[in-house]
This record gives C-alpha cells, sequence and structure tokens, in this order.
C-alpha cells in the first residue's frame, strides 16, 4: 500500500508563506507597481517537464495572502504524475497579485514537485519487495513539514519528523551513556512509549540492541553479504533499516536482502525543482 499524504497543518503552510514573502517583497513590490491598479489578467502554469505535481496548499496560500481576489482551478492533484507542456494551474484575478506572487509561488511548487517526483523514480525501484523508503532529516531549513509531505506524495514515507517524536541512538550517544544496552535503558526511562533505535556497524553491535530489545536497529554501511547476515541473525526480531550512500544503482539489491526499511537522504537532500513557468494569457 503506497503512505497516505494528508494536508499540512495549516499554521505550519502560513508560517512558510509568511516568511517567503516577505524576504521576496520586502517594503513592496515595485515592479508589479507600474501595472495599472484595477488590470485583472489570466494566467496558467504549465510544466515544461514530467513529474510529480506536489505544493498545492502552499501555492494556493501564496495568491490569496497576496491578494485574495485571485481565483485557482487546479486541473491536477497533489500526487498526480503530470506531462510535459500540461497545464497544471489557471488563475483569474487582478494583475498586480498575479506577478508579486508569481516567483514566490513557483519556487514552493517546484522545490516541492521536484522533491516528490525523485522519491517516486526511488520508490519505483523497490516495487513488489516490501521494503519501504524513509526520509532522514536531511530538510531544507524551515521547510521539514513541506518537504515530508513531499515525500508521501512521491511514493515513499517518513522516518522520524524532528528530534522529539523518536529515539535514534548513535554512535556518540552510545559512547556517552556507556554502551548500548545503558543508552536504551535511559531512553525508556526518560521518555516511556516513545520508539527507540539503535544504529549499529558491527555484527556484534547488532545483537547487542537485539537483546535491549529496540524496535529498530539501523545497520549502518553494511555491505550487502552483512545485511543478509543481519537478517538472518535477527529473525524478525526488531525492524532493520539499511542507512549509508545508498543510491538508484544499489538499491534493489538492498532491498533483496531482506530489510524492512531503507532510509535515503537523498530522497529531500539537492533535489532538482521541476522546470514550471507562469504565463500571462
Amino acid at each position: 500500500m503506497p503512505p497516505k499524504h494528508s494536508r499540512v497543518a495549516d499554521a505550519v503552510v502560513d508560517r512558510n508563506v509568511e516568511v517567503a514573502l516577505a524576504e521576496d517583497i520586502g517594503s513592496g513590490d515595485i515592479t508589479a507597481d507600474l501595472l495599472p491598479a484595477n488590470h485583472l489578467a489570466e494566467a496558467a502554469v504549465i510544466t515544461r517537464q514530467e513529474g510529480i505535481l506536489c505544493g498545492q496548499q502552499w501555492v494556493s496560500k501564496v495568491f490569496e495572502s497576496v491578494d485574495d481576489r485571485i481565483q485557482l482551478e487546479w486541473s491536477a492533484a497533489d500526487g498526480d504524475s503530470i506531462g510535459a507542456g500540461q497545464t497544471l494551474l489557471t488563475l483569474q484575478g487582478p494583475a498586480r497579485g498575479l506577478l508579486t506572487a508569481e516567483r514566490t509561488a513557483l519556487n514552493f511548487l517546484q522545490t516541492l514537485s521536484g522533491t516528490a517526483t525523485r522519491c517516486r523514480e526511488y520508490a519505483k525501484r523497490v516495487e513488489g519487495t516490501g521494503v519501504r523508503l524513509l526520509d532522514t532529516r536531511k530538510t531544507l531549513p524551515g521547510l521539514r513539514a513541506a518537504q515530508k509531505y513531499a515525500v508521501l506524495c512521491g511514493g515513499c514515507y517518513n522516518h522520524r519528523i524532528g528530534l522529539y517524536d523518536a529515539f535514534l541512538i548513535k554512535e556518540n550517544h552510545i559512547l556517552a551513556c556507556g554502551g548500548i544496552h545503558a543508552a536504551v535503558l535511559r531512553a525508556r526511562e526518560s521518555a516511556p512509549g516513545k520508539p527507540v533505535e539503535v544504529e549499529v556497524e558491527t555484527i556484534d553491535e547488532l545483537v547487542q540492541a537485539i537483546d535491549a530489545q529496540c524496535e529498530r536497529v539501523m545497520l549502518d554501511n553494511f555491505d550487502l553479504d552483512a545485511m543478509r547476515e543481519a537478517v538472518q541473525l535477527n529473525e524478525g526480531r526488531a525492524e532493520l533499516e539499511a542507512s549509508g550512500n545508498v543510491t538508484l544503482e544499489t538499491l534493489s539489491a538492498i532491498a533483496q536482502t531482506g530489510v524492512d526499511f531503507i532510509s535515503i537522504g537523498a530522497l529531500t537532500k539537492g533535489c532538482e525543482p521541476l522546470d514550471l513557468s507562469m504565463r500571462l494569457l
């Protein structure tokens, strides 16, 4: 089953849009002021390349914030596959508002659609294997929730949202706590009910993590043989997550080792924006 994507909290979208408009408009759009205040126009947003659409909430909020008289009509929904030359959105309203909002709206739509498009490309490589591809915290500052939403639209899954909703005990945490067992015990005591995951680098550490009864173990930079050994040794006692230098080329082989999850920083890191444009009609 593909992941479900629902609306992002309005307060999060509002905050993203407020910051983006403030940095672009500043004290006012002096170029848009060249147009007559009462001039009405129509416009269309078109994609120049195929991909996955994502970002409607942010686009709608941008235009609403600039001029709530602007009307939007979408011809595709978030998560839909779109083709080169397709009209995604038509708009009507004051020309000043359309042009002032254009760049900010497209920045959101291009960035989030680019993220969703990359995720769909990765997700297709593991169809039928049962493995789930996870994002990481390697997101654009201030756009964590937006990119996590785009990941879902692209057919991949979210790992923890931040440092507050699940434990991921790594090497430095283990060293500071005095070992895997001690770190897991301290996590259970400090935040009962929160999921606990331990990152391991060797089979011996994997055994310790399983014995500590953590819910998930991250296999950090294990080679394929070591992953297969880990799956066999684990016997389903903990969820296993492969991580580290995962690429499109290595993805299928990793999925076939039998791990439950593969986490990939590249899903949200350095994504190319989808090529979109807005033109007055």
